[in-house]
Order: C-alpha cells, then sequence, then structure tokens
C-alpha cells in the first residue's frame, strides 16, 4: 500500500539565486496564461500533446523556458481545461435532469493563472545534494541551493523514499521560496487483525470535532478559540473589502494568509492527537460530499407573490459562514494521511441523520434536538446527551458495522455505496437497526 506526503523545504537563496528563481516563476506564469489563451482561442483545446506541438517553439523563444519546464507548461493547461470541461459537462447533465438551473461558467473566459508557482520533475528540472542541498533549473542555468526542512521527511528523503514532482512555491509576504516535494512511501497492507478497534470522528462547529469508541471513551475538541479568531478575520476581510483601496487588498492578502494558517495548524493539532489516542484502529469519518446542499439553511420563498426571497437574518448568515468558512474536508485528509503512517486507517461511513438519530433505540426525527442546541433528547426513548457526542456514537456504530462486514467479506469499504437510490436505502435501513448498549453509556435521568 502507498502513502504520498509532501515535504516542505525552505530555500535560503542569495539575492542572484532569488531573482534568478522569481525571474524563471514569472516567466512560467506567462507561457501559462499564454498557452490558455491559445487553447481558448482554438476550440477550448485539452490536449496536453496538441498544445505542446503548436506552443512549444513560442514557449522557448518568446518565454526562454528550458526544454522540460516549456513541456511542462502545455500539460498543465491541457489538464486545467480537461477539469474544466469535465464540470461542464457535470452541470449540462444536471441541468438536463432538472436539479439545477445555473449554468456553469467557468470556460466563458480562458483561464487566467495568478500564482506563479511552477512544476518541477525529479532528475530533470531539480536534483538533491548532500549536506542538504538542491539543484534547480532556472531561465539561466542550474542553481544549487541550501535548504531546511522537517527532521522527518528529511529522513524519509534519505531512506529511500520514492521521490516525485515538486512546485517551487513563492512566499510573497516573506519573501521566501519553498520547494514542495512529493515522496511516496510503502506502508503495510490493513487487515482486521491489524485494525481490531474502532472510533467514531464527528466534526462541527462549537466543537471541531468530537471522538467515540464502542468502548465508551470520548474526546471533545473545542473551537471556539479558533472559531472567534476566524469571526474576526471575517469581519475584517468585511471593512476592507468595502474600503476597496489598493492597500485594502494587499491587507487583504495577508489576512487571508494567516486565517488559512490559523485553520491548518489547528486541523493539525487535532489529527494529530486523534491518531495519537486510538493507534492500529479503524477511524471513521463523516461523508460530507455535497453536506451544504443538504444542510445549509436556504431562504424561504415569499408567501404572498411567490417571487424573490425574503431577506436573510444577520443569525442564518453568521451560520451560513460558519458551516461554509471551516476546512472539514482538510481536518479528514489530514486524519486519513496521519492514520495510514502511525497504522490506523480511515473510512467514510454515510453522514446522514447522524445528530438525529437515537443510538439507544434507533428513532429519528429533528425533535430529537430542541432548537438545534447541545443537547440531543429522544422524543421516543428520553435518552438525554450531548449531541455531538451522539454524532460520533453513530459514526462509530456505522464503522463498527464497515468492520464486520471486512472481517465477513474480506472487502473493505472505505466510502458508502451511492451507485444507486436501493444501495443508498439498503444501507441505511441496516444502519437504523444500530443500537448502542446501555451498558457503555452514562447513566443520566430523563
Amino acid at each position: 500500500m502507498k502513502q504520498i506526503i509532501t515535504a516542505k523545504l525552505k530555500l535560503h537563496t542569495d539575492s542572484a539565486q532569488f531573482q534568478a528563481l522569481r525571474a524563471t516563476q514569472l516567466a512560467y506564469r506567462d507561457a501559462l496564461n499564454y498557452v490558455s489563451r491559445y487553447a481558448f482561442e482554438h476550440g477550448k483545446m485539452s490536449s496536453g500533446r496538441a498544445l505542446q506541438r503548436e506552443c512549444y517553439d513560442t514557449i522557448r523563444l518568446q518565454y526562454g523556458l528550458p526544454a522540460q519546464l516549456a513541456c511542462n507548461v502545455p500539460r498543465q493547461v491541457g489538464a486545467t481545461y480537461t477539469t474544466l470541461w469535465t464540470k461542464v459537462k457535470l452541470n449540462a447533465a444536471l441541468r438536463k435532469a432538472g436539479e439545477t438551473k445555473k449554468r456553469y461558467k467557468g470556460l466563458d473566459t480562458p483561464p487566467k493563472y495568478v500564482s506563479p508557482t511552477l512544476t518541477y520533475n525529479f532528475h530533470r528540472d531539480y536534483s538533491l545534494k548532500e549536506d542538504e542541498q538542491v539543484s534547480l533549473l532556472t531561465l539561466d542555468g542550474r542553481v544549487i541551493v541550501s535548504y531546511r526542512a522537517y527532521r522527518n521527511h528529511v529522513a524519509l528523503i534519505h531512506q529511500g523514499a520514492h521521490i516525485g514532482a515538486a512546485k517551487l512555491w513563492y512566499d510573497k509576504p516573506r519573501k521566501q521560496f519553498y520547494l514542495l516535494i512529493t515522496l511516496e512511501m510503502e506502508v503495510a497492507e490493513p487487515t482486521p487483525e491489524s485494525h481490531k478497534h474502532v472510533v467514531g470522528v464527528d466534526v462541527g462547529q462549537r466543537y471541531l470535532a468530537v471522538t467515540a469508541t464502542p468502548t465508551n471513551d470520548a474526546s471533545f475538541y473545542s473551537g471556539k478559540a479558533v472559531r472567534t479568531q476566524a469571526d474576526h478575520y471575517a469581519r475584517l476581510r468585511k471593512r476592507l473589502q468595502k474600503k476597496g483601496t489598493r492597500s485594502a487588498t494587499r491587507r487583504l492578502v495577508v489576512i487571508s494568509g494567516r486565517e488559512r494558517r490559523l485553520k491548518q495548524d489547528a486541523n493539525h493539532l487535532i489529527s494529530r492527537r486523534i491518531v495519537d489516542q486510538h493507534p492500529h484502529s479503524l477511524i471513521g469519518l463523516e461523508d460530507l460530499t455535497h453536506i451544504r446542499d443538504r444542510v445549509m439553511r436556504r431562504t424561504h420563498k415569499r408567501k404572498k407573490h411567490g417571487k424573490g426571497y425574503e431577506p436573510v437574518s444577520s443569525k442564518q448568515r453568521k451560520a451560513n459562514r460558519h458551516a461554509s468558512k471551516w476546512a472539514f474536508a482538510e481536518l479528514h485528509s489530514y486524519i486519513a494521511y496521519k492514520a495510514t503512517l502511525s497504522g490506523s486507517m480511515a473510512v467514510k461511513v454515510d453522514a446522514h441523520y447522524t445528530s438525529q438519530a437515537c443510538p439507544i433505540c434507533g428513532y429519528t426525527s429533528e425533535g430529537n434536538r430542541p432548537h438545534h442546541g447541545l443537547l440531543f433528547v429522544c422524543q421516543s426513548c428520553h435518552y438525554i446527551l450531548h449531541a455531538d457526542l451522539i454524532g460520533a456514537r453513530n459514526v462509530a456504530l456505522r464503522t463498527l458495522l464497515t468492520r464486520q462486514d471486512w472481517v465477513s467479506t474480506g472487502v473493505l469499504s472505505v466510502r458508502p455505496d451511492v451507485s444507486c437510490d436501493e444501495a443508498k436505502a439498503a444501507r441505511r435501513q441496516r444502519y437504523a437497526e444500530l443500537r448502542w448498549s446501555r451498558d457503555t453509556s452514562p447513566r443520566l435521568q430523563p
């Protein structure tokens, strides 16, 4: 089994090396935009080979890129147009089925590349040297730059991990170059014997993550501090956007970086703690695909006129912002790759009704969450517990069912089957039959 991670190398450049790398980045970005415009003007081409055949000479002569970088540019543009065409076709199918009325506009104009990040190929455009040095290709030839990186990533490089392509990234506020290298490692194949424990993870706003196991172990990871800071950034961003000056725009870039690092740091800490607390476990995560379409509060149509929408309250806007701004997919990805490296494994389970279904009697209703508050109160058996812990327990039960199927069939399903409505209905019927034993639950008075 293979696992891919990214090693971040901080490059220590002198003034001449800095200028050479920066000039190469900007030329690469200009070449990307030229090929993008050419592809758009000639039928929105998505073939990397055709674009290379038509644009290679111009890229070499006009932008001065070395041969390998001149080959990377058409491939990257072709991949971008392939992705956009896929979205266009998917949108057309959804419009035909009546699921949406919006037309995807991604191909109305040629895609514009703003970031100057460029791609290097190992042993062609860059190579690693002894004494923590790296050789990089530029417009003026190769430069040898020293670097510093996380010691575990350096150890993996020296221990023979498969090294793939790299990206040269420039941190503009700090005027610092980083080389992001792809490392591919072999990890042991998971078996039911090596993953005997099960844990469910529920994500949310009040608590960014809540974990639960069938043995009644639970952990809460509060999001109050980071959520308060994120709200501060949101208010500040709103004022700067309203101001609209050039200095305000520059400030927005700085703030976006701070907010991004705030969320990354919180997600890294939470994922590391979850993985360390549950070694050799099968970690269940909610499948949050299209979650915004299912749960975000929408505006209500006017009853009198039948046209337009009622104004959205500030409380609804705030709830929508909280639901859409936090990077839950990033948190799941961090848990998944860290679990694999530590001998555990993450799987996705159905997220439907995890916060509304009673794990004791199976009764499912919106009324089980009075006023969408912190308490879960079952309207059937009157079981009371923290609502986020209820969600984590339901995820743990569904993960346990996945492991039981793994033991009986020998095949591990890492994502719920959504091939047809019948499969979804059969899966949810099995979930409705799951029960949490009262012997492992705290005894609360109804």
